[in-house]
């Protein structure tokens, strides 16, 4: 489980690849620093899990799926990767519960800077728009971030200078693709309604026809 606080931007200094799978190799001596095999890891909003370390880099599996489903395939050497070790039960839980198990990939329309902020505009596709709304949460490339516009193709969100120049989202620009996680606990009810709406009394036009 992670919170979507990114704590550093590692490099990618090293990658494997056979016909579906790859090895990532990531310089980040901050990570590392408290790591251990096995330790879970997001990496642009990807969980996964460390299998060597030494006092500077971390290597870490992606099977198949992962590669089919996310960005990771994209990386090239010397790449910045959004990092985030998994939440620990004593720290502060600043961001949103984020499982790291990205539901798609969206596409950068544009990035604009308004007064203090930047604003970010993705294209994402209509399933996961389903359980985007205005004021919600959002993970992307494993930043944890609030939604301020719904349209019907993007989400627009908004990012303090910090925010900017603290993840790879300031890194990036239009056409550049990104991973999306969509709000755990939005899914896991829509999915519930869906699967009950046929024997409920309760149903999504019920809800909509009192406020929810």
């Amino acid at each position: 489980m992670f919170t979507g606080i990114i704590e550093d931007q590692g490099r990618v200094t090293a990658i494997k690849k056979d016909e579906s799978s790859m090895q990532l190799t990531i310089f980040s001596p901050k990570i590392v620093s408290d790591a251990n095999l096995g330790d879970s890891i997001a990496v642009n909003g990807v969980c996964l899990t460390i299998t060597q370390f030494n006092n500077e880099e971390m290597t870490v599996d992606v099977m198949p799926e992962t590669v089919n489903s996310t960005t990771i395939h994209m990386l090239k050497l010397n790449d910045f990767v959004n990092l985030e070790r998994a939440m620990s039960a004593n720290g502060r839980f600043g961001g949103h519960l984020v499982s790291g198990h990205v539901d798609g990939v969206g596409t950068i329309k544009s990035k604009r800077p308004i007064s203090n902020a930047f604003y970010i505009e993705i294209e994402v596709a209509k399933e996961n728009l389903t359980n985007c709304i205005p004021k919600g949460s959002i993970t992307i490339d494993g930043t944890s971030l609030t939604l301020f516009k719904v349209s019907h193709n993007s989400v627009t969100v908004s990012l303090i200078p910090h925010t900017y120049a603290e993840t790879v989202l300031g890194r990036k620009g239009a056409g550049e693709k990104v991973n999306i996680e969509t709000d755990m606990l939005g899914k896991y009810v829509l999915h519930h309604l869906k699967r009950t709406e046929s024997t409920s009394n309760i149903t999504m036009d019920f809800l909509r026809q009192n406020g929810f």
